[in-house]
């Protein structure tokens, strides 16, 4: 008998369109290199650019939110392994399937922490209009004490806490949940992306030209970026380098995106990248200037693995290189912002070194081979000591019997209704 896994997801998995998307199909494509036969249930609505789930054998479900029928399904699926796709996910769905699946491993799937995310965007809007970045990004006792008050907050972590382990993008963010918040390690397993660079020849840096960002233009940190390029950064690197063009692409651009589109300026915003490898591949700067924001971002492996040098800040490049130095330049001011882009655009010999930085980067953080190991043998031990784990895990039995009940009541209050209604 195969063995199960079923995911819940927020949305249907979109692999060009996001770095969430490309993590879910990586964890699709792991479980079933190891036998698991999946399903991806969601209670989203369909979506444009979502993966042909189907043709990889992967059953895809629609499911409903507060309804009992969700019971008796999952409880005839019995899967081995049940993992949330982001906190909403568990707290909707994870008290039916502890009481249809007992003996279900579940696991969440943080994609990365939201509520850090959101304190440091509150925090960016207070800064000083002088200041471009938060200097303090990175304090964990400040942004405990920040944190700590949001509903976001204890949501995220009490569902994290809830679950047998929690997947986790970031070490910054391992940190702060076990030295701040008192999660176990024992119950977080540290997944950053699992990648691995193709033998193929790239184009070099004379083939190369131009500077491109990219990213989901609905992610408020990638809107924040391209207008902070716009506004601020793109109209200095352009005065240096008046033959140099910025091309912004990222899914779902809205009306305010493509207003800032201006050729004349260099500054196009060409939206949705149908082959994002072959877009970063061309370009000869990856330039992303990120101010907030949480986890570890794809746009910059994906730049590693195209050989495209990369200039960002230091909560864009965080837990993302170790202690190998960053493929390009991270910069903490325009000024710098600006310098660096421009030296890795006439530089051939820095670009080059900043290229090698990038793929040392992937053979030393981002390895396939060595994460699947880790994250196997985590997953494989939890499963064999379940009953162990969950009894060492007190606050998580804790808040799994006062949360879990108040849910409960509320979705049958709310099926109830429904019924009433129809």
């Amino acid at each position: 008998m195969s063995l199960k896994l079923l995911i819940i997801g927020y949305v249907w998995p979109e692999p060009r369109s996001s770095a969430a998307g490309s993590r879910m199909m990586e964890l699709i494509d792991f479980f079933q290199q190891h036998g698991y036969e999946v399903t991806f249930a969601s209670p989203a609505a369909l979506s444009e650019h979502r993966a042909d789930l189907k043709s990889l054998d992967v059953h895809e479900v629609a499911i409903e939110l507060n309804s009992e029928s969700f019971d008796g399904w999952v409880r005839n699926l019995n899967p081995q392994i049940v993992m949330f796709d982001r906190f909403m996910m568990e707290e909707q769905f994870g008290w039916r399937v502890e009481q249809q699946c007992p003996q279900a491993l579940r696991i969440l799937d943080t994609e990365d922490l939201h509520s850090l995310r959101q304190v440091r965007h509150q925090r960016f809007k207070k800064l000083d209009p002088a200041e471009t970045l938060d200097k303090q990004f990175d304090d964990k006792h400040t942004l405990f004490l920040e944190m700590s008050e949001l509903d976001i907050a204890q949501r995220e972590i009490a569902a994290i806490m809830r679950c047998d382990l929690s997947i986790m993008i970031s070490r910054f963010e391992i940190e702060l949940l076990t030295e701040c918040f008192g999660v176990r390690h024992e119950n977080l397993v540290h997944l950053p992306f699992m990648l691995e660079r193709e033998n193929i020849t790239l184009p070099r840096f004379k083939a190369r030209k131009h500077f491109v960002t990219i990213g989901n233009f609905r992610h408020a940190p990638n809107w924040d970026s391209v207008l902070w390029l716009k506004q601020v950064i793109w109209p200095r690197v352009r005065e240096q380098l008046p033959k140099a063009e910025l091309h912004v692409y990222g899914a779902y651009p809205p009306k305010k995106a493509t207003d800032l589109h201006r050729p004349v300026d260099g500054f196009y915003v060409d939206g949705w990248a149908p082959d994002v490898h072959r877009v970063l591949s061309h370009a000869r700067v990856c330039l992303a200037p990120l101010r907030f924001g949480a986890g570890i971002k794809g746009k910059f492996t994906d730049a590693m693995l195209n050989g495209t040098p990369a200039v960002t800040t230091p909560v864009g490049a965080e837990s993302m290189h170790g202690d190998i130095p960053w493929c390009g330049e991270v910069a903490e001011s325009v000024p710098a912002i600006v310098a660096g882009a421009v030296r890795l655009y006439k530089d051939a010999e820095f670009w080059q070194e900043c290229q090698q930085n990038g793929f040392d980067i992937l053979e030393a953080e981002f390895s396939r081979e060595k994460i699947q190991a880790r994250f196997l043998q985590q997953v494989e031990s939890t499963m064999a000591n379940l009953t162990v784990a969950r009894k060492e895990n007190f606050m998580g039995q804790l808040l799994r019997h006062h949360h879990h009940k108040s849910t409960k009541y509320m979705s049958q209050w709310i099926e109830a209704k429904n019924k009433l209604l129809s």
